[in-house]
């Protein structure tokens, strides 16, 4: 006990008084009245269950009950000193002022019962056991003020910031949440439109008979990479034999008059002999007759080893590209001009994108944009603009040539084209990811105001930049969550905080 110190001795008596049981309270008060009605020699006041000899034998214990409850006590006590000694110094303080009060208070009462203890007798006793209710009464309500002060010690001190959902480093990391730093920037603005891939007009070829005429044989199958001057299609035409035959004549005739020469015959009818001529091959070349074919007509005139071959003639691939269609059979008759097959050099395609004729989009011939099918981008560069509307779409088509270097794009895909376009001035915007919708339908992201804690606030968004918002409501540099908001949002949901603060 040498080592407690006197606060420590005067905090413990105080938590002793408190917090003892209603039997120790009521039998030292029982006690005090005895001695002092027994000074006045008047026993008979005395409640009937106590008497000397039973208060002697409850003496002991008690006193072994002081002594071990003031120990454990001083001992708290001191602790609580040690740790708080502006809240102990306000303890005592008190302390010392309520022992003050109430031992001027017991004095006076016991001045007063030694004066009107002859006249009122067991109302004395009677007034005492008020007095005590009322002295028992202050005790409990210091002894609340006490624990009070005390429990202030434990309680952390809260700042004046708004609270919001805390999270630890280890939480943040296992449920992916990302926090940065917002500013202004320049971004890159997207206007979407749909686009379909078409064949490189510039680079393609459609094979057509340029008169009636019936398949006799193909030469190239469809998806076929063929070569220029490569054989397609093999066709019979009464009039391609007609021209032939008239080719055959007008040649044998212009060669005859060319050799017996100006001396022989007149020059009206050399001249006549070579017009001809020239008509019958120039017919034979509107037919797709190549130099090859058209030299064969004429081969071996003299033994007639031709004629049986007169009218069929093969159409040949004028550029070397793929066979992108094929539709005929074997043996089908088709017209002049009907698309048998069509050629494209797939090096090279066109996008057509459709844009919305209320969108006032510049684009000049060399505006980029970016291709988007099944997760793969292309970038392509326009080359056309259309200053009509198309009737059917109600659209204006803009059209672009893509490389189709490892032959990923084929006409007739549909595909996405964003135009890209820089902002003129620096703008805040976040993540696409970083915002989210509020029970009241209102955006609002996740500012974290210190570390580890998140609050909604509501924003107002802007312009859309690709994968960004543009965003007003926010100061440059702050802290938002850009990735992982969902579960931040689960979260605060689970916690009953309301996303706007009310």
């Amino acid at each position: 006990m040498s080592k407690l110190h006197t606060s420590s001795l005067n905090m413990a008596a105080l938590f002793l008084r408190d917090f003892s049981s209603d039997f120790l309270r009521h039998f030292s008060q029982s006690f005090i009245c005895y001695l002092n009605i027994n000074s006045l020699a008047k026993p008979a006041v005395l409640p009937r269950k106590f008497t000397f000899r039973s208060t002697a034998g409850l003496l002991v214990p008690l006193t072994l009950t002081m002594v071990l409850s003031t120990s454990v006590m001083a001992r708290i006590a001191e602790e609580t000193t040690e740790k708080s000694p502006e809240k102990a110094a306000i303890l005592l303080d008190s302390h010392a002022s309520h022992d003050h009060n109430e031992s001027k208070a017991t004095e006076q009462k016991t001045n007063k019962t030694k004066a009107n203890s002859h006249q009122h007798g067991e109302e004395g006793a009677e007034e005492d056991h008020e007095n005590e209710g009322d002295e028992h009464d202050a005790s409990q309500g210091f002894s609340q003020r006490a624990l009070q002060s005390l429990s202030s010690d434990k309680a952390p001190v809260e700042d004046n910031h708004q609270a919001g959902v805390n999270f630890s480093a280890e939480k943040m990391a296992l449920a992916g949440i990302e926090v940065a730093a917002i500013s202004a920037k320049i971004f890159a603005s997207n206007v979407y439109a749909p686009g379909e891939i078409k064949a490189n007009g510039y680079k393609s070829y459609i094979v057509s008979p340029r008169t009636e005429s019936v398949v006799v044989s193909r030469h190239a199958t469809l998806g076929q990479h063929v070569e220029k001057g490569d054989a397609l299609v093999t066709l019979f035409s009464e009039s391609v034999a007609e021209a032939q035959a008239k080719y055959r004549v007008a040649y044998n005739d212009w060669q005859r008059n060319k050799k017996l020469g100006k001396e022989t015959v007149s020059e009206s009818q050399l001249l006549s002999a070579e017009t001809d001529y020239i008509s019958a091959y120039s017919r034979l070349k509107a037919f797709g007759l190549t130099e090859t074919a058209i030299a064969q007509v004429v081969k071996g005139n003299l033994l007639n080893a031709y004629v049986e071959e007169l009218g069929e003639y093969t159409l040949i691939a004028q550029r070397a590209g793929a066979v992108l269609s094929d539709d005929f059979s074997q043996g089908q008759r088709v017209s002049a001009g009907d698309a048998i097959m069509v050629l494209a050099d797939e090096s090279e395609l066109w996008v057509e994108a459709r844009v919305s004729p209320n969108k006032q989009l510049n684009l000049p011939k060399g505006t980029q944009a970016v291709i988007e099918i099944s997760d793969q981008y292309f970038v392509a560069t326009v080359i056309q603009e259309a200053h009509t509307i198309d009737p059917k779409t109600r659209t204006r088509i803009v059209r672009l040539a893509v490389k189709n270097d490892h032959d990923r794009l084929h006409p007739g895909m549909f595909v996405n084209v964003n135009f890209s376009f820089e902002t003129k001035a620096k703008v805040m915007a976040v993540p696409e990811s970083a915002l989210m919708r509020s029970s009241d339908g209102d955006w609002t992201v996740f500012v974290e105001d210190h570390p580890g804690e998140f609050a909604a606030v509501e924003v107002s968004l802007g312009r859309s930049l690709g994968r960004f918002r543009e965003i007003f409501g926010l100061a440059p540099q702050t802290r938002i969550v850009t990735k992982g908001a969902f579960f931040v949002a689960s979260e605060m949901a689970k916690g009953g905080f309301d996303p706007h603060n009310h």
